[in-house]
């Protein structure tokens, strides 16, 4: 059970740096709510390990069975290591690569708003938005938040991927 969440857990964790990289090589023009979009999409393509690894320990490793609670385990264990791939890359990108990345992205985010929202509106919006962002901190809690995004959607795939894969 080890060798596979570790190797399926590589993959995974590879898989979501290399698509967080090209993502924001080739994907940096667009707006940011395609950007939003194509990062979600990269979790997915990235988490389809979770599924993978289930179905390895199960037919070559486990004689064909997995009960539910294991294949969960397994699971959540592999989206740990895609969660890892895309904090870290979060982090080296607005620390080192766009360390002005949260200041951009509100005021592109208040440009959008301007435009689609009524005056009174904007500005409690804009009061909002402007409070989110300094409440998050520095990019270590942006990192640590896209850590928990990705590991919440495994953990949703690695419940269906059980659901769906588990034989006694």
């Amino acid at each position: 059970m080890k060798q596979t969440i570790i190797k399926y857990g590589l993959f995974s964790l590879i898989t979501a740096s290399v698509l967080f990289f090209l993502a924001l090589t080739l994907g940096k023009s667009l707006p940011y709510s395609t950007q939003e979009i194509i990062g979600y999409l990269s979790m997915i393509t990235s988490l389809s390990f979770v599924f993978l690894g289930i179905k390895y320990f199960r037919d070559k490793e486990n004689n064909g069975k997995v009960s539910f609670g294991k294949a969960l385990v397994i699971g959540v264990l592999i989206s740990a290591f895609a969660g890892i791939g895309f904090g870290i890359m979060d982090y080296v990108y607005t620390t080192q690569i766009n360390p002005n990345f949260a200041s951009e992205y509100l005021e592109k985010s208040l440009e959008v708003m301007k435009v689609s929202l009524s005056p009174e509106e904007f500005e409690i919006k804009k009061a909002e938005l402007t409070q989110q962002m300094q409440q998050y901190g520095g990019s270590g809690f942006m990192a640590f938040i896209m850590f928990a995004t990705v590991v919440i959607i495994g953990f949703i795939i690695s419940l269906l991927s059980a659901l769906f894969l588990q034989r006694k």
